[in-house]
């Protein structure tokens, strides 16, 4: 099937081919060859090898058989005629530095398409080209087919096995790699294909593809966007506060000024990132990289599709990506969690100097709920209401019961929201703001002639603060007792911007006292509100209850006459009588509606004005610093979610679960509790919370063209949804919850295990207390999920393993490791990832720049499905081990070898530096002086 924009339908199929070789001649008659095989693909354009693959070593064997295959994929420029190039060489050493020539020998695709069970027997030519090196047999590996070819004269390295060249699977088999949905998020894919022996000397075929996404790129750069909205947004609902007293505009002028800087910086950053073309992924060299901070470090999607005898296919999928982090801004003073923490204690102290009212982050948090929920529900109630008025007009009593019932729900969620407490004090706090403020036990002094005002508030130390009331504040963090000092400097005079541009504060002395706050007047404001919809439903329930007497059966005497005079009836009154009636009150309840978000909304943003005031320039630098990180956080969260959704679409137990509770997203960390990854590990932890704020919606997309199938995100700070558009043949087959737009949950949990030399050193000498917190909070929330999944739905939507180990008892040994005191305890990551997949779940591995430990771990893990749920034989996990890990160090690597590296990078040497921990063990005083080097070399670098 052909998706017009989803997937290209190429004229050649996936070509994949085995290697084995015989009668292998070594340079040294002595010793058996160490053989690998190097393959090239000659470019038609420019007629010259371009190297394609390579094998892994197999140590002295003559006949060795590779386990690492070769692929062609269908998007490949390759056709019949290409021509394959394979050397094969004998690296005398694992180093590869001294390798030698053994022979070579080419053959086009075409020959092996064409070939009797698609098998080539060629014979390899020495460098003089004239005796023959030994043989090499090229076998195509046919996956999801049922066929077995037993070959006598090739044998692996183990003795006494046969080994049959194409692997045999169930015949249904689904092809997912042919999924038409990996187009729009996910491109570049690169594979390898290996062929291992299971414990009943049958063959299974696994195959490898890792894409980049283009969502790394696509997500930062709309929440750039929504981030500048919401700023500007918050610059505007600052100006529109109306007048203030000189202290508290202050205070507005340098938060718009401090708000306009980050717009600034935003703008900027938005500008560079449009200019990147071309580029799916951030390497990581680029980490220091000030336009690409919002990118995540090496975001790529890796899935493994496994083909075993009698079994159907199996994929397992997970998501790569460096650890979310602000290595821009550093880590010299700690991460998020840490400057967090100190931040919250310190604003308070902030406050008092900033003479501000201090707020805990649950009553920010609040106040940004309700500017939220009510630019939400005021154009809702207002659609509703024209909605009524509509079936008013219509007379149509079941359009007019539908949309009464909505307008009331809304409403009714409206009055709720506005009741809360803080709404009310803000207000209160905002009036003591406004220029010329009288408290209501203030007494004002005969005023004589020439003086001002302001000349009343002498004995304002004995004034009781107007907000020291407010619940949940302590009076020691609230105004200063001179705050109404503050409100009327005598001769003050300031300017600040309002709707139209800058306006000047009069002396305070020409400003008339203002009457005292009655503190009732919130309680009417909002109150009318419900007295209108009151009002409303009262009309509609008299109308519709006229008009269902009108049309009561009678008698079969009296039902010409009765009909008759109903309509007489009906033709007497217009078609808008219902309308006339109901508009003065449906009008109304706008118009409150209206008035109170206006007065709420200034009431909020005096909330938020006070909480950016007291923490200048702090409080914009960490927010700034938690962007960032969200940002590379939910990069890669919805990389994993449409990768987790295009799999399972026709999944009905999972789509099932996915509405009714979630989907659990399981981040594993490998990041130290030492140095520098102490701070990236306390930004990765307030980063993968913070996705908790995170809503998915599945919409229909309006084409299938490519643009029209990239997710959206929407929202503010406090609450982001992202809609995920899928093509119309798959968005009809959705539930019906789906279709209709539920917002499907996300629960992000975070385990964290440091496996490096540096661990090693922070638990013999450091603190790793900040891992076994996260691990222990991670876990309560992971265990939170499966009780409610249990409870909403049914087992039976989760997916089946070989090993039947029940989710339960996997959590309750969970639980038991996050509080054993176990060094490198591991045994809690593959716990947790165990969990992860039979719930269904999404799978994320981090570390530093997720490269050398995130691949140890990934292909640790993809061994151990083999071995756990395929029957991967014992005598095969180590080699399948070095299969996966293997680096290709023989003339020119592909880009798999290295992800951040072109298509064919030069090869070099791979440079690792180990600390020799084992041998400062040894001698207490070379620990000693390497401590003190280390200490220097720090100081050096944070200078």
């Amino acid at each position: 099937m052909r998706y017009t924009g989803v997937i290209l339908t190429a004229e050649l199929p996936r070509v994949e081919f085995s290697l084995a070789c015989n009668d292998l001649v070594a340079s040294g008659r002595d010793r058996k060859p160490s053989a690998l095989v190097e393959v090239s693909v000659v470019d038609p354009h420019k007629q010259h090898l371009v190297s394609h693959a390579c094998t892994e070593i197999v140590e002295a064997n003559k006949d060795p058989l590779f386990l690492t295959g070769v692929t062609f994929p269908s998007e490949y420029p390759a056709s019949q005629e290409t021509q394959v190039k394979l050397t094969v060489y004998d690296a005398k050493d694992k180093s590869h530095e001294s390798s030698s020539f053994l022979g070579t020998a080419s053959f086009s695709i075409g020959d092996l398409l064409r070939a009797k069970d698609e098998q080539l027997t060629l014979s390899l030519r020495s460098s003089d080209g004239g005796c023959t090196a030994g043989t090499v047999v090229v076998s195509r590996l046919k996956m999801g087919e049922m066929e077995e070819v037993d070959v006598d004269h090739i044998t692996t390295d183990i003795p006494s096995q046969k080994c049959p060249l194409v692997c045999e699977s169930a015949s249904h088999a689904v092809d997912r790699d042919n999924n038409p949905l990996t187009g729009p998020v996910f491109k570049n894919p690169v594979c390898k294909v290996y062929r291992f022996q299971t414990v009943d000397t049958k063959w299974m075929l696994v195959r490898e593809q890792m894409e980049e996404c283009t969502l790394s790129f696509t997500v930062p750069t709309q929440l750039l966007s929504l981030y500048i909205q919401e700023d500007m947004s918050r610059v505007q609902d600052l100006r529109e506060l109306g007048e203030l007293s000189p202290h508290w505009d202050n205070l507005r002028k340098e938060v718009m000024t401090r708000y306009g800087e980050t717009i600034s910086s935003y703008q900027e950053t938005l500008a560079e990132l449009d200019k990147v073309t071309g580029q799916s992924f951030k390497p990581s060299c680029c980490k220091a990289q000030k336009s690409l901070e919002f990118i995540p470090i090496n975001l790529h999607t890796q899935r493994m599709r496994v083909t075993c005898p009698r079994k159907t296919d199996a994929c397992y999928d997970i998501v790569t990506v460096g650890a979310p982090a602000a290595h821009i801004q550093g880590f010299k003073c700690g991460g998020l969690q840490r400057l967090l923490s100190r931040y919250e204690a310190e604003k308070k102290s902030f406050s008092t100097a900033y003479q501000c009212i201090y707020y805990s982050p649950e009553h920010t948090a609040k106040a940004q709920e309700v500017l939220s929920t009510m630019s939400l529900l005021q154009p809702l109630i207002t659609g509703l209401a024209d909605q009524v008025l509509r079936a008013a007009q219509e007379r149509s009593s079941a359009g007019l019961r539908d949309a009464l019932k909505g307008l009331s729900d809304k409403t009714e969620q409206f009055v709720h929201t506005l009741k809360d407490e803080l709404v009310k004090s803000a207000l209160l706090a905002l009036h003591a703001a406004r220029p010329g403020y009288v408290s209501k036990n203030q007494r004002p002094a005969a005023v004589q002639g020439g003086q001002h005002q302001g000349r009343v508030h002498q004995a304002s130390e004995q004034n009781q603060n107007p907000v020291q009331e407010l619940p949940g504040h302590s009076p020691a963090t609230l105004v200063a007792e001179n705050t109404v000092l503050c409100n009327n400097v005598e001769g003050s005079q300031t300017t600040t911007g309002g709707e139209s541009g800058t306006f000047t504060l009069k002396h305070q002395g020409s400003i008339p006292h203002h009457k005292e706050y009655d503190e009732e007047e919130w309680d009417r404001v909002w109150a009318s509100v419900a007295k209108c919809l009151n009002c409303v439903i009262a009309m509609v329930d008299k109308f519709l209850e006229d008009d269902n007497s009108k049309q009561e059966p009678a008698p079969e005497q009296q039902q010409p006459q009765q009909q008759q005079q109903l309509a007489d009836v009906i033709t007497s009154h217009s078609p808008g009588h219902w309308r006339e009636q109901l508009y003065p009150p449906v009008t109304r309840l706008k118009e409150c509606v209206t008035e109170v978000v206006e007065t709420a909304k200034k009431a909020m943003t005096f909330v938020l004005l006070q909480e950016a005031a007291c923490s200048i320039p702090q409080g914009f630098l960490l927010q700034q610093r938690r962007d960032v990180v969200f940002s590379q956080a939910l990069a890669a969260l919805a990389c994993g979610f449409v990768m987790k959704l295009y799999a399972g679409v026709q999944d009905k137990g999972f789509l099932r679960q996915l509405h009714l509770v979630g989907v659990v997203a399981q981040f594993e960390s490998l990041l130290s509790t030492y140095s520098e990854e102490i701070g990236m590990l306390e930004d990765m932890e307030i980063g993968i919370s913070d996705l908790q704020r995170v809503v998915f919606k599945i919409t229909e997309a309006k084409t299938e063209d490519l643009s029209d199938l990239q997710p959206l995100v929407c929202g503010r700070r406090d609450h982001f949804t992202v809609e995920v558009p899928l093509p119309r043949l798959f968005f009809q087959s959705l539930p019906e919850e789906m279709k209709e737009g539920k917002p499907l949950r996300v629960f992000p949990v975070l385990f964290n295990v440091g496996i490096n030399e540096q661990q090693t050193i922070a638990e013999r000498f450091g603190d790793i207390s900040l891992q076994e917190r996260i691990n222990q909070k991670n876990f309560e929330i992971l265990e939170a999920y499966y009780k409610t999944l249990s409870e909403k739905a049914p087992l039976e939507c989760l997916p089946c393993f070989q090993t039947q180990a029940d989710i339960k008892e996997l959590l309750e040994t969970l639980g038991q490791n996050v509080v054993t005191k176990k060094r490198k305890n591991v045994e809690i990551l593959w716990i947790a990832g165990a969990i992860c997949r039979r719930l269904n779940g999404i799978r994320f591995t981090s570390c530093k720049s997720a490269k050398d430990r995130t691949s140890m771990s990934v292909t640790l893990e993809q061994c151990a499905l083999l071995r756990d749920e395929h029957q991967l034989s014992k005598d095969y996990f180590i080699r399948a081990l070095d299969c996966m890990r293997s680096r290709l160090t023989q003339g020119d690597i592909v880009q798999w070898e290295d992800p951040e590296a072109g298509a064919v990078t030069e090869n070099k040497p791979v440079s690792r530096h180990f600390y020799p921990i084992a041998l400062l063990l040894v001698s207490s005083h070379l620990l000693v002086v390497w401590l003190i080097l280390s200490l220097v070399f720090l100081l050096a670098k944070y200078q």
